[in-house]
């Protein structure tokens, strides 16, 4: 588990996205998303980042779409930020993306923040 003092600061993400070429910051959280060259691969990729979330109790956020897999970490435990531990799943994920020949796409992740109100909050 994560812990308040594990959280990075904005300059302790940006030295970890230095080193991510393939992850963004967007609200929270480290994303992006990986095209596959076949939807078969996009599946294998799937599997591969869900045994990696299994070994480190890290799951992210996964959305797939055909041949692309979109990736969201952040640490819950902490608050829903960033930690160390987002960092080192996302480099691991990178990696499992690699073995199917997958390329990152970082931009084509896109994120809105949508609330709504009850109606009669009583």
């Amino acid at each position: 588990m994560s812990g308040k003092e594990d959280i990075l600061n904005r300059s302790g993400i940006d030295a970890a996205l230095a080193d991510l070429p393939d992850w963004r910051y967007r609200q929270g959280s480290l994303v992006t998303v990986f095209k596959t060259p076949t939807a078969a691969a996009a599946l294998k990729l799937i599997a591969a980042v869900g045994q990696l979330a299994e070994e480190q109790h890290h799951h992210p956020d996964l959305d797939w779409r055909y041949n692309r897999v979109f990736i969201r970490y952040t640490s819950h435990d902490a608050g829903t930020e960033v930690t160390q531990r987002d960092v080192a799943a996302a480099a691991a994920a990178s990696r499992a993306a690699a073995a199917v020949s997958a390329t990152a796409e970082p931009g084509r992740y896109r994120s809105a923040e949508i609330a709504s109100e009850p109606a009669n909050p009583d």
